[in-house]
């Protein structure tokens, strides 16, 4: 088992003007940009200026991010997609979005009893 399970993995946030919110947090934290393709547009992989480190990324609500809530989005690694996404439900949680495969893992994403969203990640 990893020593990563539980651990906030990675932050992102989806939405409309992924490129003005992108300016924005370079001018107001200092954030470098980095463009991730997304094939015909990119979404942006936002790194420290010291180290060049990816801090989180910033991306459109378009293609396979249409369907993910707004706002920033932690991403909580599990062990196991599924069993945590039934393990959801069975005590009082909802899934927002269905287990699927992302960056070579699978991810879900779901709302806990007081409706507080979050995605699950496996490695």
């Amino acid at each position: 088992m990893s020593d990563n399970i539980g651990k906030i993995g990675w932050i992102d946030m989806t939405v409309d003007d992924a490129t003005g919110l992108r300016d924005f947090y370079e001018k107001v934290v200092g954030w470098k940009v980095e463009d991730t393709s997304m094939g015909d547009y990119s979404d942006y992989t936002m790194m420290s200026r010291g180290d060049g480190d990816a801090i989180a990324g910033i991306c459109h609500a378009r293609g396979s991010n249409m369907d993910l809530p707004g706002g920033w989005l932690i991403y909580i690694t599990v062990a196991d997609v599924g069993a945590s996404a039934a393990a959801c439900v069975a005590n009082g949680g909802q899934i927002v979005v269905a287990p699927r495969s992302l960056a070579g893992g699978m991810f879900c994403i779901i709302a806990d009893p007081g409706g507080a969203t979050c995605a699950l990640y496996q490695a």
